[in-house]
């Protein structure tokens, strides 16, 4: 009879010694909570640069304005794709997400390949100066890859790599749009060139580093 019941009284112990599982918040109000250091962020060079030459390249260079708007919109879905993507059950497919956002950002910012011609006598960014270019974004990525991934270890995210690629994008596209607060040229093919590589060694980096990190999480 004392055997019978030892399963059920093990049972019973166990259950004693479960503690209580915190929901984590929808994807969109951790993306939202992301996006608030990225606010924080801007606000901080706002204060330093200010905002009136900046509007001013927009209104000069409207192409400019459009590629930063893809900025940000690729910074918002891909770190919502990443979040998502650390809820189980949800498909691989979000990481498509990002794409609109995207193309409208390199499509912009390819128009810049031809600023001598659409807008003679622009300021192109050297290539010294195109590469403070892509310092600023590679130092910028790494506090807000360094957030998104302590805010997705609790996620268990089963696609780590995915996830980490998202990570890497987002902060990218985040970093980018915010160099356009203090970015003073015209995008040429150099600075082009230069803001992809950084995006390209942002991304490399979190699904080197910030896939293994989001790992144990599985364990």
């Amino acid at each position: 009879m004392s055997e019978s019941r030892l399963p059920e009284s093990l049972i019973q112990s166990l259950g004693v010694q479960l503690t209580p599982v915190r929901r984590l918040p929808p994807p969109w109000l951790r993306t939202a909570g992301w996006l608030l250091a990225v606010a924080a962020i801007a606000l901080a060079l706002l204060w330093h640069y200010g905002a009136e030459h900046m509007l001013r390249r927009w209104v000069a260079e409207p192409d400019i304005a459009v590629a930063g708007v893809g900025a940000l919109i690729t910074a918002v879905s891909a770190a919502w794709a990443a979040f998502t993507l650390g809820v189980p059950g949800r498909p691989a497919g979000w990481a498509w997400l990002p794409l609109p956002g995207l193309l409208l950002w390199v499509g912009a910012s390819g128009l810049g390949c031809l600023r001598d011609i659409v807008v003679p006598g622009a300021t192109v960014a050297t290539a010294h100066q195109s590469g403070d270019c892509l310092m600023f974004i590679i130092s910028l990525s790494l506090p807000l890859s360094a957030l998104l991934v302590w805010l997705l270890r609790r996620a268990c995210p089963l696609r780590p790599v995915l996830t980490a690629v998202m990570i890497g994008l987002a902060s990218a596209a985040a970093s980018a749009a915010l160099l356009e607060i203090c970015h003073g040229f015209a995008v040429a093919a150099t600075d082009l060139v230069t803001h992809a590589i950084a995006v390209g060694i942002v991304v490399l980096a979190n699904a080197l580093m910030g896939g293994r990190l989001l790992q144990p999480a599985l364990k």
